[in-house]
């Protein structure tokens, strides 16, 4: 079957997240004459508020917002049951800190080549002079302009009832075990407040920061409302990609295929559910291997906080056993690798409490041992489907730093002068009569006052009420990993899809193994590698383009 060629283009990237805004920006910066297009099943965010003004964030997280897309899984008996719902960033920008890549064990990606890199992404406007911060780049980095006491509070009980030390900054890639104002979290969600102009009160995003700055390029395409079906091959070599008009951005829009035509390269960009499935509709033999297996990866992590936490020996002792060879085989020798964040948050989660103030505590494991798998299937009626597994809790490591966290944190708040009790709505549903039920109080305890005891009816509680509500903190990773062909890999040190030509892919999908960080900045990072990489690959001279340019 024949489609029209609307155009032809050097490059044509699938996809249209934060990623590719960073590579595609950057490409065209440095070669005003390249042809650069971008096909994004989302709509553009110029200058819409729901975008731009951080407080905006809840509405596109809504049931029916159109800037999400909600991925349902497969019901899993370790979550008792449950489907869980990860959602994915579905407009230009995408989804729009970061600790030490050595152990990806990758060419070219380690540490030393790219903090380079992370600085120049980077105007942090927290503290000056800090050597793994960078001041003149795109996105600006802040405090965000607002910051709440239960911060004070939770660092002020960290480091006297929870023995730990208070650093500046825990995101100069070494810091671990400690409390900080992280200019996120413990003020609300990080990747809402700290990617922040404190001057303009923006969110800093690579949408606006790398491609709607170059609106005077006409070379420089974005085309919303596309969704990418497939790659176009000739022989083994992509040569261009077949879409159509998305049907949640273009309802009422012509559904039939065109093809834009790529001359120098594809790169895929369609983020951890969009790359595999891209992919696989077009037939890669390493995915429809992964499918036939069901060992592709996906990962999650947590969000930046205040204290990125290790257990010390005392803390190991009374942690289910079941944790100790997780810990000795990753975490012992890794002081820099943290096992969870605690942290702080001034508010509440749910929409149905009565009216009151709230403060809310989370908790995140940074690299469960758990993996999941994507692919596509065909579901009854014909049409396409997701064949999705979080994998979330399989492994009966991964709910110890939980179980265990939920005891700190609470011990933690109950010592906060904020502190007026409990409500049981977000809480286990601890045994009758226990020593652990949540009650209403008139103030905090002693900073010395006894731990709350509990039987181990109340721990079988604490593991049910975490199969119950965990869930995923929105970034997943690693389903087209950057490892050999042999281990499972889709993509080389070059980002080249293996066993075809003219065909990378870039985007968190590539990451190796987990990050514990938040995943926005290692997003834009992969994006300023990637750019150097394709640029060394087609011969362009891409030198820093100047500071004005990207401001």
């Amino acid at each position: 079957m024949s489609h029209p060629i609307l155009s032809e283009f050097d490059i044509v990237f699938a996809g249209g997240g934060a990623t590719a805004c960073v590579v595609a920006g950057r490409l065209a910066a440095c070669d005003p004459s390249l042809r650069v297009l971008i096909l994004e099943a989302g709509q553009h965010t110029f200058n819409k508020p729901i975008h731009v003004q951080p407080y905006q964030y809840p509405f596109n997280q809504a049931p029916t917002s159109t800037t999400v897309t909600f991925n349902i899984g497969n019901p899993s008996p370790h979550l008792n049951g449950r489907a869980p719902i990860v959602p994915s960033g579905r407009c230009v920008g995408g989804g729009s800190c970061v600790n030490y890549y050595d152990d990806w064990g990758v060419d070219g990606w380690e540490s030393e080549n790219l903090i380079p890199l992370m600085k120049k992404l980077e105007t942090y406007e927290v503290q000056p002079d800090r050597p793994t911060h960078g001041y003149n780049g795109p996105i600006k980095v802040s405090a965000g302009g607002c910051e709440v006491g239960v911060s004070d509070e939770f660092i002020q009980v960290g480091t006297t009832y929870h023995k730990r030390h208070y650093a500046d900054d825990t995101n100069d890639l070494e810091t671990c075990n400690t409390y900080s104002v992280s200019h996120g979290f413990a003020d609300f969600w990080l990747m809402y407040k700290r990617y922040i102009d404190g001057t303009t009160g923006r969110r800093s995003d690579a949408a606006h920061h790398y491609v709607y700055n170059q609106a005077h390029n006409p070379n420089l395409q974005v085309w919303d409302g596309k969704r990418v079906k497939r790659i176009i091959f000739e022989d083994k070599r992509a040569v261009g990609v077949e879409f159509t008009s998305d049907p949640v951005s273009c309802p009422d829009a012509d559904q039939s295929s065109s093809i834009a035509r790529a001359l120098k390269l594809v790169v895929i960009s369609g983020g951890a559910f969009g790359s595999p499935t891209i992919l696989e509709r077009s037939g890669i033999e390493s995915l429809a291997q992964w499918n036939s297996s069901g060992k592709s990866l996906i990962a999650q992590n947590g969000i930046d906080s205040t204290i990125k936490w290790r257990p010390d020996d005392e803390e190991l002792k009374v942690m289910d056993p079941v944790f100790q060879p997780r810990w000795k085989e990753f975490f012992q020798d890794r002081p820099d690798k943290a096992v969870a964040i605690f942290g702080a948050l001034a508010g509440p989660l749910s929409t149905t409490l009565p009216p009151r103030n709230y403060m809310t505590a989370g908790y995140f494991t940074l690299y469960p041992v758990s993996v999941g798998s994507v692919h596509i299937n065909v579901t009854e009626n014909g049409k396409e489907g997701m064949d999705f597994t979080t994998g979330f809790l399989d492994d009966s490591s991964d709910i110890v730093p939980l179980d265990f966290g939920y005891k700190k944190t609470r011990e933690i708040f109950r010592r906060m002068a904020s502190y007026r009790g409990e409500i049981a709505t977000g809480h286990p549903d601890f045994p009758e009569g226990s020593a652990a039920a949540c009650r209403e109080a008139s103030g905090p305890v002693d900073i010395n006052a006894p731990d709350i005891v509990y039987t181990a009816e109340d721990d079988e509680a604490i593991s049910q009420f975490h199969r119950d509500v965990v869930q995923t903190a929105w970034h997943s990773l690693g389903t087209c990993a950057m490892k050999p062909e042999e281990d499972r890999g889709v993509v080389d040190a070059r980002l080249n899809v293996y066993g075809v030509s003219n065909l990378k892919v870039a985007d968190m999908s590539i990451s190796p193994l987990n990050v514990g960080t938040n995943t926005y900045s290692t997003a834009l990072l992969i994006g300023e590698r990637a750019a150097m990489i394709i640029a060394e690959d087609l011969g362009i001279d891409c030198v820093d383009v100047t500071r004005a340019q990207f401001r």
